[in-house]
């Protein structure tokens, strides 16, 4: 996760990265599942899927919306908001009593990338590009 900015500084995006971490690790647990019979992948789903849901949720609600109102990051947000939905659209819509586990592996790495994408791209760009009173609405929202 990204450390070499200060963006995590700014409260919103503190608690973002904290989020991803520990979505990162679920989604480790449920890859371990998968590759190795070490546990319950669906159990695993779940448990990242409780994780996962709320945190896309309220980027889109909260960060995005701000961004998409001042204007410059706009098509980048409309790329991780199809991200979102691509990654939802696999892990939510698993048949669990046929599941493709190929298919939510490859959904994984997906996550890991749109993860970083917004750790190192997205994050640091909106502390840019954000006036302050957007900050205060996130922070007091």
């Amino acid at each position: 996760m990204c450390n070499y900015c200060g963006c995590r500084e700014f409260p919103l995006i503190g608690q973002l990265t904290t989020e991803h971490e520990a979505i990162v690790n679920a989604a480790g647990r449920l890859r371990t599942a998968i590759t190795s019979g070490a546990g319950d992948p669906v159990a695993r789903l779940d448990d990242l899927l409780a994780l996962l849901t709320p945190h896309t949720d309220n980027e889109e609600r909260g960060l995005f919306v701000e961004l998409r109102a001042e204007g410059s990051l706009t098509e980048a947000v409309d790329r991780l908001c199809d991200e979102h939905d691509d990654i939802h659209g696999v892990l939510g819509a698993l048949d669990r009593a046929a599941p493709d586990w190929p298919e939510v592996l490859a959904a994984l790495d997906r996550l890991r990338r749109h993860i970083d994408n917004e750790e190192h791209g997205l994050f640091p760009a909106a502390v840019i590009a954000l006036p302050m009173p957007a900050w205060n609405r996130l922070t007091c929202g």
